[in-house]
């Protein structure tokens, strides 16, 4: 039973990283961001649009491995028409997810649960959390009060 559930999450993560999600072009980005995994090369950008505090467009860039591209393709499929509020419950969700640590289960997270095998390789951890870290870095420098638009350079999350 478990190697059939590890190979569906397999076929999950592979599914989004051929089919990306969130690729569309956002004219006049709200914010941006990009983010660098300097361990394994994986680059990322992140363009969102907003409505007030809610996320109405998503488009993300990654140039990187199956995990990363896999990882920024979910966050683009879950996180438009969401809150920043529900937004940041997610990515925390995904870092205890990845991290083995527990987590609110009442929250749907869709394919993102396919993610929690990467915790069994933990080099690869950091790929999956790249989009993760670069979106809430994003957030977070925004309702500081940056008023700039493209942000700078996300580290990495261990």
């Amino acid at each position: 039973m478990a190697e059939e559930l590890d190979e569906m999450y397999r076929d999950i993560i592979m599914e989004h990283y051929r089919y990306p999600r969130g690729h569309e072009k956002i004219l006049n980005p709200d914010i941006i961001n990009e983010g660098h995994n300097p361990v394994c090369g994986d680059e990322i950008e992140i363009k969102l649009k907003m409505d007030k505090d809610k996320i109405e467009t998503v488009s993300v860039n990654c140039a990187g491995c199956a995990i990363s591209t896999a990882s920024g393709s979910m966050l683009a499929e879950i996180c438009e028409g969401k809150t920043i509020a529900e937004v940041k419950k997610i990515a925390a969700i995904v870092k205890a997810l990845l991290k083995g640590e527990e987590f609110d289960e009442n929250i749907e997270i869709g394919d993102i649960e396919a993610l929690q095998g990467v915790k069994k390789f933990p080099v690869r951890v950091k790929c999956a959390l790249l989009s993760w870290t670069t979106l809430v870095d994003a957030i977070n420098t925004r309702e500081t009060g940056a008023t700039e638009k493209r942000l700078t350079a996300s580290t990495t999350e261990s």
